[in-house]
């Protein structure tokens, strides 16, 4: 089977009555840029991967410039570095506003014209990212505040009442589907130096298939609001992603509203990591969760070994989030295929997937 017919994760959910018996995830075929840029320039490899990305094509970039930069034991200033955190979070709203509007509002033609303006604004604000914050970037983010605000987000408040936003989590609520207790481990900065070692390490599967001492933790804005805000775990799924979301884009939007300050930013929002001679990683939470790159360069500066470790690994693991949150779960909806789709696509995968359920009677 072609990388190119599998970019895609068929997820298999099997049913006895309402409960769901198991779940199967096929998982996407990976490109294969390990091979793709073993012995190539480092200056090359740069220029074709906003080709070879269609999603958070600045977080890659950033993640393999800085891991290359460590293994070539380069130091950055302060002022490229806040640059870089500013195109990160610019990058990260404008990921999450996409699949939060047009996930969610597809059929929404109340709210089109609204969204239309906001993704417009979006674009054009991380197209323009400036090596310095100025004024015009600032006067961009203005607008993008009022944007959100007129389709119902206003920082520091709860969804407006009616709003098409308060209406969908609402609907999330009252059709989600009841996971049973389980336990849940979220990826940080924390387990940064244990997985990039991994990544250089003579397990070649882990990259397919990742851990952390035997555990797959959940990655992404969900991940990231529990652990900064030290929420009490209760059930969750999709309604509490989905304000996960919202409140990271109203975050991330005060944040370059007050200027950008670096002595301000998310905490790990990019690291880098020197593992030895010529070889780094990188780590960068981009919309998704947290993205890792790792190099090994030949004594010529060539890249000899690439590795990386995207969110959808973690989160569409066979053991993953998605599994945990499924595996047991009673679905009360009547639509019982939109409550589980509703639940896969709030852990936003970076390809498309397939639901397929059945029944045990039919198996």
């Amino acid at each position: 089977m072609s990388p190119v017919a599998r970019n895609k994760i068929d997820v298999h959910i099997l049913l006895a009555a309402d409960v769901v018996a198991s779940v199967e995830i096929l998982p996407r075929v990976r490109p294969p840029l390990a091979r793709m840029f073993a012995g190539k320039e480092p200056s090359t490899v740069l220029t074709v991967l906003p080709r070879l990305f269609a999603l958070c094509v600045a977080a890659q970039k950033t993640a393999l410039l800085s891991a290359l930069e460590t293994a070539r034991d380069e130091v950055i200033t302060r002022a490229t570095r806040q640059q870089r955190i500013a195109l990160i979070v610019t990058e990260r709203i404008a990921d999450l506003a996409r699949s939060l509007f047009v996930g969610h509002l597809t059929l929404d033609v109340a709210s089109a014209a609204a969204i239309r303006s906001l993704m417009s604004e979006l674009s054009a604000f991380v197209r323009s990212a400036q090596p310095a914050w100025s004024s015009a970037q600032r006067e961009a983010t203005a607008r993008i505040v009022a944007a959100l605000a007129a389709l119902g987000l206003h920082e520091g408040e709860a969804l407006r009442s009616g709003s098409p936003l308060a209406l969908r989590v609402a609907a999330l609520n009252d059709v989600d589907v009841k996971s049973i207790p389980a336990g849940h481990s979220f990826l940080s900065v924390a387990d940064d130096l244990n997985i990039t070692k991994r990544l250089l390490g003579d397990d070649s599967t882990f990259c397919y298939c990742p851990d952390v001492d035997g555990h797959v933790p959940e990655t992404g804005p969900w991940a990231r609001q529990v652990s900064r805000d030290r929420l009490p775990l209760g059930p969750f799924g999709a309604a509490e992603r989905l304000m996960a979301r919202i409140n990271e884009i109203l975050r991330l939007c005060a944040w370059l509203k007050a200027g950008a300050q670096i002595g301000a930013a998310e905490h790990g929002i990019i690291e880098r990591y020197k593992l030895g001679p010529r070889r780094a990683a990188a780590a960068v939470e981009c919309a998704r969760g947290r993205l890792y790159h790792a190099v090994e360069l030949d004594a010529q500066g060539r890249i000899s070994r690439f590795e990386f470790l995207a969110p959808t690994e973690w989160n569409f693991h066979r053991r993953g989030p998605l599994v945990r949150n499924l595996q047991g779960a009673v679905l009360t909806a009547r639509r019982r295929e939109d409550a589980v789709h509703a639940v896969i696509a709030s852990l936003d995968p970076c390809v498309a997937f397939t639901l397929n359920l059945s029944e045990v009677r039919d198996a």
